[in-house]
């Protein structure tokens, strides 16, 4: 079963692209220029990204390496404690909503200190699953597409990542 499936997955991206090709074909498209087309496309909004995104590597960076958000850990973590949320979740939990590989590095040393398969090893395992990167997707995202008026999204992002939060606890104590 693993054999097919690995024989499988290494010839589904060629089919695809062969699709593409075929169907721009038969319908008399010119396939290469129009992938030229869509390159360029593709450049011009990278560049026009690329400074927010240097500038929330930049900020996450700093704050981890200062200690601010080991600080601000240790500031929230009695509340945190409270509702039942561990404090050496807290950093982890706020740099996740800038930058999905600045939390990795946490939920590294999270598992160094408290072990994978330990309570809070398993929350943060399900929390790097089911919550996003909220103000990196925000502003790369309305930056490329133009958008000026976000409306509820911050509010309607950080309650979904608050839901998850508790899920994340909730499901790690049925484990």
């Amino acid at each position: 079963m693993l054999d097919a499936l690995a024989n499988l997955s290494s010839i589904i991206i060629p089919a695809i692209i062969f699709y593409i090709i075929a169907y721009g074909l038969m319908n008399k498209c010119n396939v290469y220029e129009v992938f030229i087309v869509g390159a360029k496309d593709g450049l011009k909004t990278v560049f026009g990204i690329v400074p927010t995104l240097i500038a929330l590597m930049v900020a996450v960076g700093v704050l981890r390496t200062s200690g601010f958000l080991n600080f601000l850990g240790e500031l929230i973590g009695p509340l945190a404690d409270k509702i039942g949320f561990p404090a050496a979740l807290v950093p982890m939990t706020l740099v996740k909503m800038f930058s999905a590989s600045a939390a990795t590095g946490l939920v590294l040393d999270i598992f160094k200190t408290y072990g994978p398969d330990s309570y809070i090893g398993l929350i943060t395992s399900i929390m790097m699953s089911c919550t996003e990167t909220i103000f990196y997707t925000m502003s790369v995202y309305f930056i490329a597409a133009k958008v000026t008026k976000t409306r509820y999204t911050l509010a309607g992002a950080l309650i979904s990542t608050f839901a998850s939060i508790f899920a994340s606890i909730f499901l790690a104590g049925l484990m």
